[in-house]
């Protein structure tokens, strides 16, 4: 059985790591002893993060689409460092709106970077820490791999593929020593609330911001979140949710499921009513 002592990471590897829960959650792994590699798509974000971390974090320019890229990186890290304990696999884009204001491509980003970026991850990981017999894998779902969140389809699809890839893989890795753990955040203060792809269309020119706050008022911090993450995974644990309102819609849903399909069917119909006030107004200002 794992203890939270045998939690003792020296080498991480964060995806996503340049800003918000990516960032937060290499900080926490720097604070508890890693030497941690910021990976990230923005080359700037990767530099800017790994200085204010100091001189336990290192850069890395990275596409997490990139199955090859990130098996380069994955072992570069092997290779000069000698071993990885932590692969946290939280690169991730937000995709909102409606099924019928959505298309091709807005399917094809969630699931690049969202779904095949894990599987990259994971795949790239998973060989180096069976071959250890130790080791950790984190990936970043949502409270959204929880339960149905409509008008976000795409992010949800991917999501709850997250959290089966998951806690499949934790039955397999446990007997080689490897733990598997999904975090499961509500709605965080980060970047990607202002970076939702299909966000305008489908949110009338409100903010994201202000139609999240409709659902939860409050936001998490990353700092929150990574400080529940990495104790999650120090306790091995398989989901790890973190806020009030995911503790409280899983468990909803677990226990009292048509309750929950409610919550949920309010939920989508007052955004297709917000989508259409928003329409109106802009009708009447043409």
């Amino acid at each position: 059985m794992f203890s939270r002592s045998d939690f003792s990471p020296q080498v991480s590897i964060v995806t996503g790591g340049g800003s918000g829960i990516g960032l937060a959650i290499a900080a926490e792994l720097v604070a508890r002893g890693s030497s941690v590699v910021v990976a990230d798509i923005d080359p700037v974000k990767a530099q800017s993060a790994a200085t204010r971390l100091g001189g336990a974090a290192t850069p890395a320019t990275l596409d997490v689409a990139d199955a090859d890229a990130v098996t380069a990186l994955v072992d570069r890290v092997v290779e000069e460092r000698g071993r990885l304990d932590v692969m946290v696999n939280n690169a991730g884009v937000a995709i909102g709106g409606l099924l019928e204001e959505l298309d091709e491509r807005h399917w094809a980003k969630a699931l690049d970077v969202n779904l095949r970026g894990v599987i990259h991850g994971v795949t790239a990981a998973y060989p180096h820490l069976r071959r250890q017999g130790r080791g950790s894998i984190l990936n970043t779902a949502s409270l959204a791999g929880l339960i149905p969140a409509p008008a976000m389809l795409p992010y949800t699809t991917t999501k709850h593929a997250v959290v089966g890839l998951s806690t499949a893989l934790r039955a397999e890795a446990a007997s080689q020593g490897v733990r598997v753990s999904v975090l499961c955040p509500g709605f965080v203060d980060t970047p990607l609330l202002d970076e939702v792809y299909a966000a305008p269309p489908s949110f009338g020119g409100d903010s994201v911001r202000a139609r999240v706050r409709l659902m939860q008022p409050s936001f998490l911090t990353p700092e929150v979140v990574a400080r529940k993450a990495v104790d999650g995974l120090a306790a091995n644990r398989a989901v790890i949710p973190v806020g009030f309102l995911a503790h409280l819609s899983w468990r909803t849903l677990r226990y009292l499921p048509p309750v929950a399909r409610g919550m949920v069917q309010v939920q989508a119909t007052g955004h297709r009513r917000l989508n259409e006030r928003a329409a109106r107004r802009a009708a009447a200002s043409a």
